[in-house]
């Protein structure tokens, strides 16, 4: 289905540009899925108009009742892939939600930014000596060689799926987590199954290549076995901000998204908002630019449609 704009993720941020761009008469979609940092905030007593305060669950619940009431879509799926088809004039992003395939002029993320790291000895100090957080990124430098991703979910799958298509050997690693929600998804595709192994042993530590050198050679799991790997690739849980701008090209201030002051990304028709841009993680800032990146996204899909 085609939108005008889909908005990723259901926090304040991405509930605040869905109701401006809704009441702009424009097409939208919100797309969410996984825990809200909310759901983690016991209360909230410093926000506007709640004197007994709020619990962070309930303001979650309310924003997203609040986008129903106005007749937004509110997908509940998990969004694995963003690819831009068409630049400007003409510009379109398709949008892999789950097994819905979506598409919009303008993408707004407001998925928060929550990079995940699994505690593996090591494996701070081997990132960007051969451990990863995005197969787009990097995938194209382990052409026909042996990677690993660590994960137990469908963005797991997502990136291995990617690098399937570039690395001779790729096995997902659920870490001694349960491994049924990754072998669900590559049974619903065959080949892909073929492709990609499963192992769900508890990694201990990442081993380098030698004693001397800094780089990823292998791992070790908690059962004493060991295997050699050129890289490893973490997706854990869902997809954050940080993992669909490196993706899509947008600029970064360390793991923050490099946004102006319309929310704009150096991307035609890419908004971002709230704790993907970094700064005061506070629910305020985060309505508030979820509202400058709604207006933004409305004057730009009318300035397109001028140009049609």
């Amino acid at each position: 289905m085609n939108y005008d704009i889909i908005i990723i993720g259901a926090g304040p941020a991405g509930i605040s540009a869905g109701l401006y761009a809704k009441r702009a008469n424009l097409n939208v979609a919100v797309i969410y899925s996984g825990e809200s940092q909310l759901d983690k905030a016991h209360k909230i007593d410093n926000y506007y108009g709640f004197p007994e305060g709020i619990t962070g669950p309930d303001l979650y619940k309310n924003g997203i009742q609040q986008a129903k009431n106005l007749g937004i879509e509110v997908i509940e799926a998990e969004v694995t892939h963003i690819e831009m088809l068409a630049s400007p004039p003409q510009t379109q992003y398709s949008v892999k939600a789950g097994e819905k395939e979506l598409s919009a002029s303008a993408i707004i993320l407001a998925t928060g930014n929550k990079k995940l790291r699994p505690q593996i000895e090591g494996i701070i100090d081997f990132e960007g000596h051969g451990v990863s957080y995005c197969a787009v990124c990097d995938g194209f430098f382990y052409r026909k060689k042996t990677v690993a991703v660590i994960g137990d979910g469908t963005f797991a799958v997502a990136e291995a799926s990617h690098l399937a298509h570039i690395a001779d050997s790729v096995t997902i690693l659920t870490d001694g987590k349960d491994d049924s929600e990754v072998r669900r998804a590559l049974a619903s595709d065959p080949s892909l199954a073929e492709k990609i192994k499963v192992d769900s042993r508890k990694v201990s530590k990442i081993l380098p290549t030698t004693q001397e050198t800094l780089k990823v050679g292998g791992l070790s799991f908690a059962d004493g076995e060991s295997l050699s790997v050129d890289g490893v690739f973490v997706a854990l849980g869902s997809a954050g901000a940080a993992d669909f701008a490196k993706k899509l090209g947008l600029m970064l201030n360390g793991d923050s998204i490099a946004a102006n002051e319309k929310m704009a990304t150096n991307a035609p028709g890419i908004f971002s908002a709230g704790n993907a841009n970094g700064g005061l993680l506070q629910v305020c800032k985060a309505v508030y630019e979820g509202g400058v990146a709604g207006l933004s996204a409305v004057d730009y899909i009318r300035n397109l449609k001028k140009t049609v």
